[in-house]
């Protein structure tokens, strides 16, 4: 009965208010780079559409099909990600990460609300999902200096 009562802990107002309430979801036309991840525990994906000048996102777009924990991360990882540069958004989830599964402090700003999922730490097989949005936001990144540089 604990680890039920644990996990609708894990699901609170503050999380499911962030999944509902999701920004930045319209696809974009014309990306510079799309990029795709899945959990595959779970199969949640998120796909992110960018547009960068230099080295600074100046457009984003996101499909988000996950879980709340999932959804919650997108939500203040698109809040959040205008205007960001790549050592920012890796260093934002580096520091998820660290906090997830190092017990580590919670990313600092733009990213300090992902906080809110700070009691996901105990719960491993979540985590996948949790990164979704920042790895796919990585990926194009990726992408879209790899066709710069061609």
């Amino acid at each position: 009965m604990s680890g039920e009562s644990d996990l609708i802990k894990l699901y609170s107002a503050r999380i499911l208010a962030l999944a509902a309430d999701m920004p930045r979801t319209q696809r974009l036309e014309n990306p510079d780079a799309t990029a795709r991840k899945r959990a595959p525990l779970c199969g949640s994906t998120v796909t992110v559409d960018i547009r960068i000048d230099g080295d600074r996102i100046v457009d984003y777009g996101q499909d988000v099909k996950a879980c709340a924990l999932g959804q919650a991360s997108a939500a203040v990882i698109g809040a959040a990600i205008m205007g960001q540069t790549e050592a920012t958004i890796r260093k934002g989830r580096d520091q998820l990460v660290a906090m997830l599964k190092e017990g580590g402090p919670v990313p600092e700003a733009p990213f300090e609300g992902l906080d809110v999922l700070e009691p996901a730490k105990d719960y491993k097989n979540r985590h996948a999902s949790i990164l979704l949005a920042f790895d796919a936001t990585l990926d194009a990144l990726d992408q879209a200096k790899a066709a710069n540089c061609a």
